[in-house]
């Protein structure tokens, strides 16, 4: 192999910075058309938790791009999603998936939130939206790309597909939750499939420009 194809090889690599299952394969599935090999940095390094000390999505975000880019000398992407809830204060936020506690199981942190907003009762009041802030990291530096989904929180779960809080959030304009839905159509209006639109947007833009 020629190092002018091991370099393409290795720029069409995407190291995805996470250990949820869950978010691993919904990002090879919003990627799975685009030509990149992804793989998990689990694949590659084995189990490593990253220790996410900041106080914002872009923070951890970052954080966690650039420990990959370090670790493999890839590629890396890297995402962190929060729901914010307009009657919490836009809690949980950059705590989202350890809400419930330190283990960060998904059914503690809806069973949290359940009870928080307990007497909120009009839907208009049980406003939210996830907000996910992607960053992906190579030799050339650092890009990020933001995504949102407006809704809002139901007084139940609905569904079992998905993840996280998805039987709890409906998006504006459709009747299902994201634990209702199709995965191709969760990807198409989700905060991280906007995210990633636009970070394959930037891609193939002769400029390269961050966003």
């Amino acid at each position: 192999m020629t190092k002018k194809t091991d370099d393409h090889k290795k720029q069409k690599t995407l190291v995805l910075a996470s250990g949820n299952p869950d978010k691993v394969r919904e990002m090879e599935q919003l990627l799975a058309v685009t030509g990149y090999t992804v793989c998990s940095l689990h694949e590659i390094a084995g189990k490593v938790d990253i220790e996410e000390t900041g106080l914002t999505l872009e923070e951890n975000a970052e954080i966690k791009a650039r420990f990959v880019y370090e670790k493999t000398g890839l590629p890396a992407l890297a995402d962190d999603t929060g729901l914010e809830v307009d009657a919490l204060g836009g809690r949980p936020g950059v705590w989202s998936a350890r809400y419930g506690g330190p283990s960060g199981d998904a059914a503690s942190n809806r069973r949290k939130l359940l009870k928080e907003l307990s007497g909120v009762t009009e839907a208009s009041d049980r406003s939210a939206r996830f907000r996910t802030v992607l960053i992906y990291m190579t030799e050339e530096g650092v890009r990020r790309y933001d995504g949102v989904c407006q809704g809002r929180i139901l007084d139940h779960e609905r569904g079992s597909g998905g993840f996280g809080y998805d039987p709890l959030f409906l998006p504006d304009g459709y009747e299902q939750t994201f634990a209702e839905m199709e995965p191709e159509l969760k990807n198409h209006i989700s905060h991280r499939g906007r995210a990633l639109r636009k970070f394959l947007e930037d891609m193939s833009s002769p400029d390269h420009r961050p966003v």
